[in-house]
């Protein structure tokens, strides 16, 4: 008889490349219409003013501005959003 129990073999196991999500353009940076701000699973962020959400819910900037990030308070507490503000 065998001294130890059997053990599962690793071979279906790989190893996954990761999907570069999160943030690309940080609060004050300025981005250009069409540039992507975020990169996310699901909407943790939600598009304010100046951004619009793709169907992979990727925020994308709708003007040349600066990036502003808020979270937001009363009903809507603990939402996050993402704004373009333009530059002058």
């Amino acid at each position: 008889m065998a001294r130890t129990v059997a053990a599962g073999s690793v071979v279906t196991s790989s190893n996954v490349p990761g999907k570069r999500l999160g943030v690309k353009k940080y609060e004050g940076e300025m981005v250009r219409s069409g540039n992507i701000i975020l990169r996310q699973r699901g909407s943790v962020f939600h598009p304010g003013k100046n951004t619009y959400m793709s169907k992979d819910f990727t925020i994308h900037a709708n003007t040349n501005g600066k990036v502003k990030f808020r979270k937001m308070s009363g009903y809507k507490r603990g939402q996050y959003y993402v704004d373009v503000v333009e530059s002058v």
